[in-house]
């Protein structure tokens, strides 16, 4: 419905005002180019900071001052609230970040945000900004031909400034002769009803423009020039502050429910925020005239005095939500919750997470280990045993031969309710991620993680196999056909206990070291060339069918066993040698 109708209505109004007016035109193309600035900013940090900025809120937001004050600075120095929205709700959707650490440096982003009107206020409208577009531009083209990646990103972050700066100088320019022909000031309109009505504007036109800060730059622009009243401006930066939440709404949609949760708690701090502002909108004025005075702000510098009224009631919005984060959190994590469904599907990706690297290896290595855990069932339960009566115990061999009772298990209707679309997700992330991330390390771990998620289905579908024979022969009364089964039964079961004792490891030589000694377990595995069916065979104490059944599913587990190994060695070991030497089999 969007892109059928509003969309195209959207483009002819552009149009018509692009022909209407030709300070209009000039305006819209500062708006264009100071969003084209923003862009070039955005991917200037991802590759100029190498992960480093994903690091940074990784490892500085495990408590909400500290989230709250990384939000602020990394905002304040990316000029990019979206960009780390972007991030945090793939940290969030990863795993790697709790939902109050989150929330916090969102508050903190919120703060960090208004450094664009400072900018805007001090430089925009006091000098001719344009003459320090035009260097940026020019050397940060030659940059970004640069080969290495640092040198790339630092070219974008220039051209992104330069943009900017350009950005803001057409929409002065704009205003100043719109002015000549139109004085927008003549509609300003005083009391709630117009606040109101300015509010709505701001969020409207944040909603448009999808940037907050291309929003306060031309409402800064449109006051210097003379083109709308200061308090019906103070009302429009009220209204940019609701509408940039449309920026952490969208970005969640395709994300997970805690994503989701993030783009709620957002929406409620900035509109309690704005709410309050609003309420107290003559009496935060007032505020910033006495605090304007004291830091040297003309009386009649309303750009300025914007600025400071954008910080303050930011600054407001986190000191009255901040201290009921913690209600807040257990608010959302009621929300979005839903019965579990028949068909397993993917927790932790999403195309938010995937534009982030270190979020995108992080989350595909859990979503890996979701798909082991779920595939175990099928393990354990082909070969008549549960989990929680094998893991853990010392004498493996006993408890297999104990357990003769076979379990109802149908290993297709498994892989398609808890294998198969979970397995889709994995692959169809894994190629998007391939396409995504910057360099060759993190490319081959998607990799590796994608040939993990294989090994565990084609391991399950061996593991089917064995099965029917195992349900042939629990109950055998050829108690060497049994031994053997019971003997494959437990080299499996050994290989599940050994690997659910790694997870929660953390040594990797020690990983190692357990999974050389099921290396060299599995060799008893090779039937013949050990002799062992010959002996069996030569005595009589088996027939030919049987010995074929074992000599087969001894393959199968085998293959089994391998693959599970491969397996824990990529999802266990994180040494990248340590892993390349577990991978030797």
């Amino acid at each position: 419905m969007y892109k059928k109708i509003i969309y195209p209505l959207f483009l002819m109004g552009v149009g018509a005002l692009l022909f209407s007016n030709g300070e209009s035109k000039v305006i819209i193309a500062g708006i264009a180019i100071f969003l084209i600035g923003m862009l070039f900013m955005d991917e200037g940090f991802k590759l100029f900071s190498g992960g480093v900025l994903e690091k940074i809120l990784e490892k500085s937001t495990n408590t909400l001052p500290k989230a709250i004050g990384t939000g602020f600075v990394v905002t304040s120095v990316v000029q990019s609230s979206s960009l780390i929205t972007v991030i945090v709700i793939s940290f969030l959707s990863a795993g790697l970040m709790s939902l109050s650490s989150a929330i916090g440096v969102v508050f903190g982003a919120n703060i960090g945000t208004t450094a664009t009107a400072w900018i805007v206020s001090a430089f925009g409208m006091k000098i001719d900004i344009a003459t320090f577009a035009m260097p940026m531009l020019i050397f940060g083209v030659i940059l970004r031909f640069n080969s290495q990646k640092s040198y790339q990103g630092f070219g974008n972050i220039l051209v992104g400034l330069g943009f900017i700066f350009l950005g803001i100088d057409y929409m002065k320019d704009g205003f100043d002769g719109l002015k000549e022909g139109i004085n927008l000031a003549q509609y300003a309109m005083s009391g709630y009803l117009g606040a109101v009505l300015f509010v709505l504007i701001g969020i409207v036109a944040t909603i448009i423009i999808q940037s907050s800060s291309a929003t306060v730059a031309l409402i800064i622009t449109a006051l210097a020039a003379g083109q709308i009243g200061y308090l019906n401006a103070l009302e429009l930066a009220i209204g940019a502050n609701i509408g940039t939440t449309i920026t952490a709404i969208i970005a969640a949609m395709a994300s997970n429910p805690n994503g989701k949760r993030l783009a709620v708690a957002h929406l409620i701090f900035n509109v309690i925020t704005g709410a309050v502002a609003f309420i107290l909108l003559y009496q935060l004025a007032h505020l910033v005239d006495i605090l304007a005075v004291n830091i040297g702000i003309a009386e009649n510098d309303y750009a300025m005095k914007l600025s400071l009224f954008h910080t303050i009631f930011n600054i407001m919005g986190v000191l009255i939500v901040a201290p009921f984060t913690f209600k807040l959190v257990t608010y959302l994590e009621g929300l979005f919750k839903k019965e579990e469904d028949v068909i397993d599907r993917a927790q932790y990706l999403d195309d938010v997470v995937v534009m982030i690297p270190d979020a995108a290896v992080a989350a595909l290595r859990k979503e890996v280990v979701h798909l082991y855990d779920n595939a175990t069932e099928g393990f354990a339960h082909a070969l008549s045993l549960h989990r929680h009566a094998f893991y853990g115990k010392e004498n493996i061999q006993e408890v297999v031969k104990a357990s003769t009772e076979q379990i109802d298990t149908n290993i297709d209707q498994l892989y398609d309710r808890k294998i198969k679309a979970l397995y889709g997700d994995i692959i169809h992330f894994t190629v998007m991620a391939e396409q995504s991330f910057f360099d060759t390390e993190t490319q081959t771990k998607a990799y590796k993680f994608k040939n993990a998620s294989r090994n565990i289905v084609e391991a399950l579908k061996a593991v089917k196999e064995i099965q029917k024979n195992i349900a042939k022969y629990a109950n055998s009364e050829n108690k060497y056909l049994l031994e053997e089964y019971n003997f494959i039964r437990s080299e499996i079961a050994k290989t599940l206990d050994t690997i659910y004792l790694l997870q929660s490891n953390g040594d990797d030589l020690e990983v190692v070291s357990k999974l050389e000694v099921l290396k060299d377990d599995i060799k008893h595995l090779d039937l013949i060339n050990n002799g062992r069916i010959d002996n069996l065979i030569r005595e009589n104490k088996i027939d030919t069918n049987m010995a074929t059944s074992i000599i087969n599913d001894s393959a199968f587990a085998y293959d089994i066993i391998k693959r599970l190994i491969r397996v824990a060695t990529v999802l266990w070991i994180t040494d990248n040698t340590l892993q390349e030497m577990g991978e030797k089999l």
